[in-house]
């Protein structure tokens, strides 16, 4: 998506919706409550999205087009969501634009569901009902409370192996920890005559603690031939704590693109294929502002051909819009983890990380410098120049969707046309309905790879599940297990 271009030019998103004209049932109140729950967003009524087709609201509509968006919101949202409604002029056809404000109440459902069967998330462009996980997680957002300060009861201080960290963190930024400084900092918190760490503590330590409650807080590193995934020239995984994964990733990259000369004004230049100082910080923007919350994805550098792509689980902060970036603004995702970086020296000041970025990048006139956020993450793109014009729907690489799983991918590939569950399920070779549910059918909807045919009414007796567009181009492109 081009945030520079005007809303009507952009595709649909995470924070933007099309409607040709008012849709039936409850569509309207689940992409209120997405937005309201998420980065907030618009809906846009008089434009078609498939083609995209501006085709505007008559003149005698659009009052009572109004004051139909405003009431449905009131009675059918809590709590209670109050939207901006305004009339904007396109190529001469009036459209009705609904913005919505992420909100401070988080969770926002729908009034007739309830909390639990009515909240909804915004994953990519797709509305999808919010999971246990995803509830908590809105509850944190309300209280103020980063997914790192959570405090694990399973361990003690005792339990929990940080004589690395200690050690390092003492190196690099010459302050000895003692136990009242990891107190401060965050990382152990006392109760009842016990201290025990929090998320941040867990994520600085050693095996096996980290392992057991983060498997995948690791970077994925790889080497491809060519520009597609199909052939693996080098590989790595990279499980440390998590200041620590940033230097091996880096050597991984420099094993893996060209190292050149030129001549300057005066004297001979070493010259890397790409900015390695806006990589490195690519990098550690990437496991400073992952959220840790998503399970089942990791970090994932791909190296091809034509590009380095580095990408990160969990989109842009919701109060930080993508034509922010690179205005010196930061917002903080790890509010433990973020601080202990700066202190290790690995963050030189808050809110430079994408200038530095543009700035190194901009020394490398042949590399183009791409940020986006991908289905439910971030990723940062290095393009060489001439490659742009053939790096679209051929580029399709693990981390353009980061929840696909083994199981999802086999479902993809028994998908044929509309099948309801009871067929997939003997296509599959599956029994259990429970881990049918679990481990193919809600991941895929999650992840925007398949769709409901009657999304209205989700446990209908009709219901019926196809591939999404990008699940379509997923199961072309890609043959991927994690």
């Amino acid at each position: 998506m081009d945030e520079s271009k005007p809303f009507w030019e952009q595709s649909e998103s995470r924070r933007l919706e099309f409607k040709e004209a008012w849709p039936k049932g409850d569509q309207i109140a689940r992409t209120v409550v997405a937005f309201a729950n998420g980065a907030g967003g618009k809906i846009v009524f008089g434009v078609k999205n498939k083609p995209r087709e501006i085709i505007g609201i008559a003149d005698d509509e659009l009052f009572a087009l109004e004051e139909q968006v405003a009431n449905h919101i009131f009675d059918r949202c809590t709590p209670t969501i109050i939207p901006e409604i305004y009339i904007q002029n396109v190529e001469g056809n009036p459209l009705l634009v609904v913005e919505i404000f992420s909100g401070f109440q988080k969770p926002y459902f729908l009034k007739n569901k309830g909390k639990r069967k009515g909240t909804y998330v915004r994953i990519g462009s797709v509305n999808r009902l919010a999971s246990e996980e995803t509830l908590v997680s809105l509850e944190r957002d309300k209280r103020k409370i980063s997914y790192d300060e959570v405090v694990v009861y399973e361990f003690t201080a005792e339990q929990l192996n940080l004589k690395r960290f200690i050690a390092d963190y003492t190196a690099r930024s010459g302050k000895p920890l003692s136990e009242e400084k990891l107190q401060n900092m965050g990382l152990f918190v006392p109760e009842r005559g016990t201290l025990f760490p929090t998320h941040a503590a867990i994520l600085l330590s050693e095996a096996p603690a980290r392992k057991r409650f983060f498997p995948y807080a690791k970077i994925e590193c790889a080497r491809f031939k060519g520009t597609e995934t199909k052939i693996f020239l080098d590989q790595a995984t990279i499980a440390e704590p998590v200041y620590a994964v940033i230097e091996p990733c880096m050597a991984f990259i420099k094993r893996n693109i060209a190292l050149g000369s030129r001549i300057g004004e005066i004297y001979r230049e070493d010259r890397w294929e790409y900015p390695l100082e806006a990589v490195r910080e690519a990098v550690i923007n990437a496991v400073i502002h992952r959220d840790y919350a998503i399970q089942g994805s990791d970090i994932k550098v791909a190296i091809f051909d034509d590009m380095l792509e580095i990408t990160s689980p969990g989109p842009l902060p919701d109060n930080l819009p993508p034509d922010a970036l690179g205005t010196g603004r930061s917002e903080i995702r790890n509010r433990i983890l973020a601080p202990i970086f700066k202190e290790m020296k690995l963050i030189e000041a808050w809110g430079t990380g994408i200038r530095k970025m543009q700035s190194e990048t901009a020394k490398y006139p042949e590399i183009d410098l791409v940020l986006q956020e991908i289905g439910h993450a971030f990723q940062v793109r290095f393009i060489k120049k001439e490659a742009l014009s053939t790096i679209d729907e051929t580029h399709v690489t693990p981390q353009d969707e980061p929840h696909v799983t083994p199981q999802v991918l086999q479902l993809l590939s028994v998908l044929k046309g509309a099948e309801d569950r009871d067929t997939l399920q003997r296509a599959l070779g599956l029994k259990a309905r429970k881990n049918f549910r679990l481990l193919y059918l809600v991941p895929a909807l999650d992840a925007g790879l398949i769709e409901m045919t009657i999304p209205d009414k989700p446990r209908s007796s009709k219901q019926k599940y196809r591939l999404t567009e990008q699940g379509k181009l997923i199961l072309k492109k890609l043959r991927y297990s994690t």
